[in-house]
């Protein structure tokens, strides 16, 4: 692949990334304090996630693998998610700002697919020459949040009180139809030749549902599923638990998490190789347990140390269980349905699972607040770390260790 090619995709990956760090992490701050929304309008405004994630497969599925080109679709797309971005940074209220995050990540959620599109089809080796693409949509996604912390000062007491951080969409915008109007340089990916009418259920990845038969690929399905109901109070709740509390400069330092993310995965496969595919996953599940702990008596002075080494976990948190996760079901799957199965994972976990998370850590959230619209935050963590804690004892109990290969 050519220089300049790889450039091109560096700088795709990093802008698609930093799109999303930019506004998503503290969007549950935002509307809290600017635009007055409780715990419950924060948990369905994050659930747009989920939408995103259900609808996404039809729009790649019935659109962009069949008729246009990947890149020009993505221009498109980010184009389109400019303009609702400027109208969520005029937003002022919450029944004003819903239909428009609704609609914005409906339209983005694809883009995440046509970003590897993209890449793959420039790639001889993807297995070798994917991840240091990748690598540049993490970065970007730590700038982002070093961005608004260190650079603006908009998560800064005074800013937020000021309503600045609005400016995230902005700032997002600005990204967003830079990388519409990027896409359209982009090398050239056409759709798949096809002449065969997918079907709904190609679509949603429901060929693979036949890997449930097996026990084990069931308890994991079943897993993957319940742990995503305790990842959903991370994304919506952690930014504005962090800010609540005191902690200087919440948003960059929460990109530790994706420091930690790029770390532990060059340290997974060993692990991986070391201790088999059953305790990788629940060492991740476990990590969930141990962070919300951590964040339940942790607090913005002597034991803020506990609220760093929560954020830290990510790494762990993240890449043991949804990274092998994904390896796992690539190896349980037979060739013919590999992409579907990892399509009916992506749509349990991301679509349902934290679907329902969402909508939980929403309602548990309103249901400790004490005083002055402070809430209880040791009384909202421990239940996300009881949860995890429950399934990964369930875990333990029901799924049995296999050798799964990771080359």
């Amino acid at each position: 692949m050519k220089n300049s090619i790889k450039i091109q995709l560096s700088l795709m990956m990093f802008l698609e990334f930093f799109i999303w760090g930019g506004w998503f992490v503290t969007m549950g701050t935002f509307l809290g304090s600017t635009l007055g929304a409780n715990g419950g309008q924060i948990g369905q405004a994050y659930s747009t996630q989920s939408w995103g994630a259900i609808i996404a497969p039809f729009i790649i599925g019935l659109i962009a693998d069949r008729y246009f080109n990947a890149e020009k679709i993505l221009g498109v797309l980010h184009i389109v998610g400019a303009i609702l971005m400027y109208l969520m940074y005029t937003s002022s209220d919450f029944s004003g700002f819903y239909p428009l995050v609704l609609g914005y990540m409906i339209i983005y959620m694809p883009t995440l697919a046509l970003v590897n599109s993209v890449a793959f089809n420039q790639m001889q080796d993807p297995a070798k020459e994917f991840s240091y693409i990748r690598l540049w949509g993490t970065i970007g996604w730590i700038v982002a949040g070093l961005v608004i912390s260190y650079v603006f000062y908009w998560d800064a007491p005074e800013a937020i009180a000021a309503g600045m951080l609005k400016n995230t969409f902005l700032m997002v915008g600005i990204a967003s139809i830079t990388l519409g109007l990027l896409s359209f340089t982009l090398p050239k990916t056409p759709p798949k030749n096809t002449d065969a009418n997918p079907s709904i259920s190609n679509i949603l990845g429901l060929d693979a549902l036949k890997l449930l038969r097996n026990k084990n690929f069931l308890v994991f399905f079943i897993s993957s599923i319940l742990i995503c109901i305790p990842l959903a109070f991370y994304y919506s709740q952690a930014n504005p638990f962090l800010v609540e509390i005191g902690m200087e400069k919440a948003t960059g330092k929460m990109t530790i998490g994706q420091i930690s993310e790029v770390l532990f995965m060059l340290v997974l496969p060993l692990f991986f190789k070391r201790f088999g595919i059953k305790w990788t996953l629940l060492i991740g599940m476990a990590a969930w347990v141990l962070r919300y702990v951590l964040f339940a008596f942790g607090d913005a002075g002597e034991l803020s140390f506990m609220l760093l080494i929560g954020i830290a976990l990510h790494g762990i948190c993240y890449d043991f269980f949804f990274v092998s996760g994904q390896i796992y079901t690539d190896s349980k799957a037979g060739e013919h349905v590999k992409s579907a199965a990892q399509g009916l994972i992506t749509l349990a976990t991301y679509g349902l699972g934290m679907l329902i998370g969402f909508y939980i850590a929403g309602k548990i959230t309103d249901n400790n607040i004490i005083n002055d619209g402070l809430h209880s935050w040791e009384a909202i963590w421990l239940w996300p770390a009881m949860f995890a804690g429950v399934v990964s004892i369930l875990f333990l109990v029901f799924f049995k260790n296999e050798k799964v290969e990771y080359n």
